[in-house]
């Protein structure tokens, strides 16, 4: 059976000032971003409410757009926002532009790229390929926002192309997705997140173009956070962590490509244990396929402490959000796994305002009545309510996933296959796939190595090859730079370090 709509009747009670004031600061400490006052914001749900809005902002900046995602792409829809950027260029408009190398790889030409540049916008590459950094690649600008003059800014999930708004005329559905705008001081937060992006490819931004927070004017009474990630600081991370401890009542969660990790999986469960309402909603058809098992093999886990778990039905779900307590929501690029909470440049907006609250309530209720809930079945394993309601027609015209999401599939898999060698844990029969596909992989690659050593010869030299290279060349590099500073430094007094004692 599927979920049925209903309000959300019981109110959240009236906290203690002093036990706010203490969860304000956990959490600004917890995520590394003080709460902003002030502000007005607007919910923004797929691609037809988020793009004409943005396109519109753009149209009317006056002094600066910064715009920064994931994947742009070279079709009609990217094309689209080409022609925006270009045409504020050409008007004396500074438009900049950072997207991910891996992300958009295959999917936006040269000429793209050289279009804009061509026409006055600035257009930076994040961490392309280099010889000295062979795993470099590893992390990801997987940030979706845009700043306009320092006044209106979008946190999102969405990326720019075509599949996020679908095609009518083919049956084919848009993809699921929300964004934010944003007006008031938090904005002047979103163009710092973009400025240290941009510092990070090159030459900083000049400092009188990034604005002063307390030099923006507030525009309403919404009280959020800024949560701007970057690789290894792991903020977002300690934040769910926190959200999760901290619910009351509920804490419902969408999430495009979750994979559990322990201690996420063990507060989510604990919540669930102590009575909260803990639901997790997942796409049912993902552009990653492999990324399906990965996820289900994560389901019993949760279900077995109650938290309710929901595949949707239509084309993809991407989106990225959580709500809680009918108080607290969150909105933008993170998805629920350890490439995007420790690997990122993540950007995401936590608001602390119970009418936004409420209509991203409203919003996953409508969302829930498209789904399907998975439960345990009678021997254990998760298994969906009803099948009737999935889609019958293949997803089309999607992107290909990117290496840095198939990677979550691996680590995954790799948790999977050492709990199974060091008897860690108990493994689930979800995890069984995963464990076949790992010992077939493992006796094809034995059984070349026996019949045909050359083939893993020869890429393992090279690979070896490449890595000592980059190695040698590194040391060289520091060892050169040392030897300049020292020359530099000739004919200088040597620092005082005081007595010896």
């Amino acid at each position: 059976m599927l979920m049925k709509r209903h309000t959300y009747q019981r109110p959240f009670p009236e906290t203690n000032p002093a036990v706010r004031l203490l969860a304000e600061q956990a959490f600004s400490r917890a995520a590394g971003a003080p709460h902003v006052e002030g502000n007005s914001v607007r919910l923004l749900r797929d691609a037809g409410e988020n793009y004409p809005v943005w396109i519109d902002a753009m149209g009317s900046a006056r002094q600066s757009i910064h715009f920064e995602n994931y994947i742009v792409t070279d079709d009609e829809v990217g094309r689209r926002f080409a022609d925006v950027m270009i045409a504020r260029a050409r008007d004396g408009v500074r438009v900049r532009v950072v997207y991910d190398w891996l992300g958009s790889l295959g999917k936006a030409s040269r000429g793209y790229w050289r279009r804009l540049r061509e026409s006055g916008v600035e257009v930076r590459c994040f961490n392309p390929p280099r010889l000295y950094h062979p795993f470099g690649w590893l992390n990801r600008d997987h940030r979706k926002m845009i700043a306009v003059d320092g006044r209106i800014g979008f946190v999102t999930g969405l990326c720019v192309g075509s599949v996020w708004e679908g095609d009518p005329g083919r049956s084919i559905e848009p993809w699921r997705d929300t964004g934010i705008m944003i007006t008031g001081p938090a904005v002047a937060d979103i163009e710092h997140a973009f400025a240290d992006v941009w510092a990070a490819m090159g030459p900083p931004l000049p400092s009188d173009e990034t604005p002063d927070r307390s030099a923006v004017h507030p525009t309403g009474d919404v009280t959020l956070r800024v949560v701007a990630s970057a690789p290894y600081t792991t903020g977002l991370f300690r934040l769910d962590q926190l959200i999760a401890s901290v619910a009351r009542e509920s804490l419902w969660l969408t999430d495009a490509y979750f994979v559990g990790v322990s201690p996420y999986v063990q507060a989510l469960a604990a919540a669930a244990r102590d009575g909260v309402d803990v639901r997790l909603l997942v796409p049912g058809t993902t552009d990653i396929p492999l990324l399906r098992a990965v996820s289900r093999a994560g389901y019993q886990p949760l279900l077995e402490t109650g938290v309710r778990i929901f595949e949707w039905n239509g084309q993809m779900l991407h989106a990225k959000t959580a709500v809680a307590d009918g108080r607290w929501a969150r909105i933008g690029s993170t998805n629920l796994n350890i490439s995007s909470w420790l690997g990122n440049y993540e950007l995401d907006v936590a608001v602390e305002d119970a009418p936004f609250a409420r209509s991203m309530q409203e919003m996953y209720l409508e969302d829930l009545s498209r789904s399907t809930e998975i439960v345990l079945g009678r021997r254990r394993v998760a298994c969906p309510v009803s099948r009737r309601t999935r889609p019958r027609r293949p997803m089309r015209a999607r992107p290909r996933g990117s290496m840095s999401r198939a990677g979550i599939g691996v680590m995954r898999m790799g948790s999977v296959v050492g709990a199974a060698i060091g008897n860690r844990r108990t493994l689930e029969p979800a995890e069984a796939k995963l464990m076949f596909g790992a010992g077939a992989f493992l006796l094809i690659l034995a059984v070349t190595a026996l019949c045909w050593p050359q083939w893993l010869a020869v890429p393992f030299a090279l690979v070896s090859s490449w890595l000592a290279i980059t190695l040698l060349l590194r040391a060289l590099n520091i060892l050169l730079e040392h030897r300049r500073d020292r020359g530099g430094r000739t004919g200088e007094p040597p620092p005082d370090c005081g007595e010896d004692r």
